[in-house]
């Protein structure tokens, strides 16, 4: 693929005259915090020919001089909003003066009292009418700052109601076939009043709320009409407006909520962090597939790619080669510093150049209509690291710790013996998994794997010993 992407040095200097002002290609996230350089962050992001940031400052002040500072790069600057998840710098006086504000789990417990994964997870109740004035204030005053392109909207969900198959194993869970009360959240006295009054009964009365249609469209919606409200605010001030949603449109609603093709949105960044789903670069191709086909014509699908999740940085190439195959219209690094090297941003910024001239010359990969394949037997790429990681387990090493992305980084220079399967047997099937037995001939090992489905992706898997 790089090879049919990346062009020639003579063809990219013809080119280079065609180029028109359209909206940025090549993105990444930025935190100003005081332990990150800003200038240095920017000054990589030119060295790597990336064309925007989606940055977060803690103030107007920081705000316009990151701007200022953005611009000596050539970096225009979108405003990264968190919102119903508030920023690390509001969250403490928030919960002491509006702990009222916060969500609340099936369970009856408010995120303000109890951990739901991890301590930065306190998620406001969508519903509220004080919460939906406060993001649209924020919103106000970001984009009246001199020199902010747009904004992006992230944490515009409700917490995840189950986790990446991979990342569960950080927090000894295995949520395959249930959602747990504890983590279900949405179930605010204000979001129950709204639901009641709509509905007609309450969803507190059913066996598994988790599973009624009309209770999960409802939290879609909430999360969507604040999503709007922003949008809104944003467009009247002139700015445009992206989002970084999860990995693709189905799995997003489903996991937090978010129905994003309903925003309205003129970007939307999905992000298709491979080292937390399948862990191989088909990922990003099968995610923008299915957005491209959920977004439709008039957003401009981006694909978000990771660089610093547990995987080798190096194959951040493949990733985008296959996004763009796809039909991905740029790409959203997380983050910079996965680009640590300066021989990588240099590789980085000649890909980089190819692709914009590609799109200067219309040459740019379409979306090829087609709809990524829901049977993971039918990806040679993914089945590759699920074989691999059997060989692994038969081998007696671990394949999950506690860590970044919940695996065990891989050592490719370690061989094993081939291995010699036999037939897979679909043992049990839901709405969202498939398990399949399978036994290894040569080791005698008998072993269970399971595939995580939403929609119409892959997106994730497991395997387990069973002998």
């Amino acid at each position: 693929m790089k090879k049919n992407l990346i062009l020639t040095a003579a063809l990219l200097a013809v080119l280079s005259c065609t180029r028109k002002d359209e909206e940025p290609m090549f993105w990444t996230w930025l935190e100003d915090i005081p332990s990150v350089d800003v200038e240095a962050a920017f000054a990589h992001m030119e060295e790597a020919g990336l064309d925007a940031v989606m940055l977060h400052a803690a103030s107007v002040e920081d705000y316009v001089k990151d701007v200022e500072l953005a611009r000596k790069h050539g970096i225009k600057v979108y405003a990264w909003v968190w919102t119903l998840n508030p920023p690390r710098q509001e969250r403490p006086a928030m919960l002491e003066e509006h702990p009222d504000w916060f969500t609340v789990n099936r369970l009856g417990q408010s995120v303000a009292d109890v951990k739901a994964y991890v301590n930065s997870y306190k998620f406001l109740c969508p519903a509220l009418p004080e919460v939906r004035d406060y993001l649209a204030e924020k919103v106000a005053e970001i984009c009246a700052i001199d020199g902010i392109e747009g904004i992006c909207l992230d944490y515009c969900r409700l917490i995840d109601c189950v986790l990446p198959v991979s990342l569960a194993y950080n927090y000894n869970l295995r949520q395959d076939t249930e959602v747990f009360p504890e983590y279900d959240y949405g179930y605010h006295p204000a979001m129950i009043e709204r639901f009641v009054k709509e509905y007609g009964y309450n969803p507190q009365e059913l066996e598994d709320p988790s599973r009624d249609a009309a209770w999960c469209e409802f939290r879609c919606a909430q999360v969507t009409e604040v999503a709007n409200i922003m949008c809104d605010v944003a467009h009247k001030a002139g700015k445009k407006v992206t989002a970084s949603p999860f990995a693709a449109a189905a799995l997003a609603k489903f996991m937090v909520f978010q129905d994003w093709p309903s925003w309205k949105l003129d970007m939307v960044h999905p992000m298709a962090y491979t080292d937390f789903y399948t862990m191989d670069a088909s990922f990003a191709r099968d995610a923008t597939l299915s957005n491209i086909k959920a977004a439709g014509p008039d957003v401009s699908v981006m694909c978000g790619v990771d660089t610093e999740l547990g995987g080798d940085p190096e194959h951040i190439f493949d990733k985008m080669d296959a996004a763009f195959s796809a039909g991905a219209k740029g790409i959203s690094l997380y983050t910079i510093e996965g680009l640590e090297s300066e021989d990588l941003r240099r590789r980085f910024k000649v890909y980089a150049d190819s692709l914009r001239n590609l799109r200067a010359a219309g040459a740019l990969p379409a979306a090829p209509g087609v709809a990524p394949s829901v049977n993971p037997f039918d990806n040679d790429k993914l089945m590759a690291v699920v074989h691999r990681n059997m060989q692994r387990m038969i081998a007696g090493e671990a394949i999950h710790v506690k860590s970044v992305n919940g695996m065990v980084p891989d050592d490719p220079a370690r061989t094993y013996p081939a291995l010699d399967l036999g037939e897979y047997t679909l043992v049990r099937e839901t709405d969202r998994i498939k398990v399949f037995h399978v036994t290894d001939k040569a080791s005698g090992k008998t072993l269970e794997v399971l595939f995580i489905l939403y929609g119409d992706i892959v997106s994730g898997w497991d395997v387990r010993s069973i002998s």
